[in-house]
């Protein structure tokens, strides 16, 4: 379980085949590998993944094809900055909401409209998703917290500060790019709590 409160930027630094369709991934990471152990998650990019060897500041794991396909991590490439948080841990605060690393879907941004003292991102929502999406509302986008400004059937916005365009990888991101998006799992838990009352 993550807060979707980014600790640091981390570099990809090798990408190899792990047989099949799966991959292993070497990630660059002076924060999150302090105390990483073999077998701890840390989410990267919003995807939980489970550390299998942590050495000299980067930590590697494996990526199964099915996470390669249902998420945004297969088209990192060596030098990609992505963004990285360790599992909570019990007893420290929650300042995002409660994040599973699980990804629902892919969305891809369509727009960036600075202001003043911060900017508007609008992404393409898939529709397999889009009924757990509401205004005032969390999301995950690629392992970010975030209060959902607008939304309709197909898109939805979000507000950045400027210190989440220089912490994480959202301040980067140009138009069409793809990103992970993971919404509030308790919308999926009443929606199914609810669908059983009416069987």
């Amino acid at each position: 379980m993550f807060t979707g409160i980014i600790e640091e930027l981390g570099e990809v630094v090798r990408l190899t085949d792990g047989g099949g369709d799966s991959a292993v991934i070497a990630v660059r990471g002076p924060v999150v590998t302090t105390d990483a152990r073999h077998g701890d998650s840390i989410a990267v990019n919003g995807v939980c993944l489970t550390v299998i060897d942590n050495e000299d500041g980067v930590f590697t794991a494996d990526v199964m094809g099915e996470t390669l396909r249902r998420s945004s991590l297969g088209a990192l490439r060596v030098g990609s900055t992505v963004n990285l948080e360790r599992a909570a841990a019990l007893g420290s605060r929650l300042g995002g909401h409660l994040v599973q690393g699980h990804v629902d879907g892919v969305g891809e941004l369509l727009s960036r409209e600075p202001a003043d003292q911060w900017e508007v991102l609008r992404f393409a929502l898939p529709k397999s998703v889009a009924k757990y999406v509401v205004e005032k509302g969390s999301i995950t986008v690629d392992g970010v917290s975030l209060t959902v400004m607008a939304v309709d059937d197909e898109t939805f916005s979000v507000g950045l500060i400027p210190t989440t365009l220089k912490l994480t990888v959202l301040g980067s991101k140009a138009v069409g790019d793809p990103v992970n998006l993971e919404v509030d799992v308790i919308a999926k838990y009443v929606e199914k709590m609810l669908g059983e009352r009416h069987v």
